[in-house]
């Protein structure tokens, strides 16, 4: 069973202001606890397009949002090719996009997917089941420096350099194929006072390999650049993360979005073309609640934040390059 806790959830469906007959994109359908709330406000004239590239969460989904097949497209894919897929379905614009980034509980949950540290399975990491590309072969085959690039920028661990070295020298005996070998290895390259505090050893490294297996950062700065042009006038995008390097991305795409040209001195009216072309929803990224976080322990590092398209003119824009550019 594909069960899911839906972080932040009545804080991103009324971040989106969902209009009953509009079209709406969940990115990340996942257990389908945000697809479910927004279907439910919409009417026979509105849409939701749910994306995931997980068959098992494409598959649970059609059984528990049964009720609204006739307004729910489901799309097994990655959400980076957004627009390639509504362009499929003729659809250019629409009023709003939610992301909720991240490996979801089920696939932390269910120890087979290779995803916890915590279940011993087999490498494997893959959001999509269908590509080749495994933790197995980023942690057998990928070099040294390569493994240290990974840990360092998608991992932020310390002991990058010494944790990578223990991998070489692992690999070269026999080849690393379950999870537990994976965090006995990671062990043997962090000083034992520094096991000893900040969680457990292993979490940084699990993380950078399945982002690194997914390529989830650069898909997600993609499909965020996508989703600026096919939000409508007063649509908004809501995106909730869970580790700095998410949050990074969407912070700083949202800040460019939302800052006006610099104008020459003493011009009476700003000119509509140096207008900012969304405005941020709220400054501050918003947190789970006291409840929220008794219930669920993972929404304790989560953050929604929230843009809305202001002005029109701003579709052409090179959101990739800073549309101010």
């Amino acid at each position: 069973m594909f069960k899911h806790y839906t972080v932040l959830k009545e804080e991103s469906i009324t971040g989106l202001q969902i209009k009953p007959n509009g079209t709406y994109v969940d990115c990340t359908l996942g257990g389908g606890g945000h697809s479910e709330k927004i279907v439910s406000h919409l009417d026979q004239d509105g849409l939701l397009i749910a994306f995931d590239q997980d068959a098992d969460a494409i598959n649970a989904a059609n059984e528990r949002l049964l009720q609204y097949q006739d307004r729910i497209l489901f799309i097994h894919n990655n959400f980076r090719n957004l627009t390639e897929e509504l362009d499929k379905h003729s659809i250019s614009k629409v009023d709003g996009i939610l992301f909720d980034l991240g490996v979801s509980s089920p696939q932390l949950d269910r120890g087979d997917r290779g995803f916890s540290y915590q279940h011993d399975a087999k490498l494997d990491m893959r959001m999509n089941q269908e590509q080749e590309l495994t933790a197995y072969e980023i942690v057998n085959d990928w070099s040294y420096n390569q493994l240290v690039s990974i840990f360092f920028q998608y991992g932020e661990e310390k002991f990058s350099k010494q944790i990578a070295r223990k991998i070489e020298e692992h690999r070269k005996i026999k080849a690393i194929e379950t999870t537990f070998e994976l965090v006995d290895i990671i062990k043997e390259g962090i000083p034992a006072a520094a096991r000893r505090k900040g969680g457990h050893p292993a979490k940084r490294i699990f993380q950078a390999i399945r982002i690194a297996v997914n390529d989830e950062l650069n898909a997600f700065n993609d499909a965020l650049h996508q989703a600026a042009r096919l939000v409508d006038m007063n649509g908004r995008i809501a995106v909730i993360t869970f580790h700095s390097l998410e949050d990074r991305i969407c912070k700083q795409a949202f800040k460019k979005w939302s800052t006006p040209k610099e104008t020459p001195r003493n011009l009476p009216i700003i000119p509509k073309e140096y207008e900012a072309p969304f405005k941020m929803v709220s400054k501050k990224p918003i947190v789970a609640g006291n409840e929220e976080l008794e219930e669920n322990r993972r929404s304790r590092t989560a953050k929604l934040r929230i843009v809305e398209k202001v002005n029109p003119w701003s579709d052409d824009f090179k959101y990739e390059e800073g549309w101010n550019k």
